[in-house]
């Protein structure tokens, strides 16, 4: 089992960044597929992006591609998501998810095992 804790989300104006941070318990981190999703308000929750165990495919949405940034340290057990250039509409609650050895299609919600409680990001205009 494998709990998830995201941190580092915030306040901050349009063109500015923010760094989010998951940390996993357990020592079977770099077994997992691991995947940020995001919920805005009265929207269903969205893939964002996501990288193999190994650190070595990464995957984004149209929507983020080029502006996100994803990583995973597995010696530290914690996967990153650095957000460049935000804009008002990447505001949302931001989940941190795992997917045990990856064996799922990596942008969909039923693909992941286990959710992290998410951070709030909020983009200003």
């Amino acid at each position: 089992q494998v709990q998830l804790v995201e941190s580092g989300g915030g306040l901050v104006q349009a063109g500015g960044s923010l760094r989010l941070s998951c940390a996993a318990s357990g020592r079977t981190f770099r077994s997992y597929t691991m995947g940020w999703f995001r919920q805005a308000p009265g929207k269903e929750r969205e893939f964002v992006s996501a990288v193999s165990w190994g650190g070595g495919r990464t995957y984004y949405a149209d929507s983020v591609k080029g502006r996100f940034t994803i990583s995973r340290d597995n010696a530290k057990n914690t996967v990153f998501l650095q957000m460049n250039s935000l804009k008002p509409e990447d505001t949302a609650v931001y989940y941190c998810a795992a997917d045990y050895l990856g064996g799922g299609i990596y942008y969909r919600i039923a693909s992941y095992d286990y959710w992290g409680q998410g951070t709030q990001v909020t983009v200003s205009s």
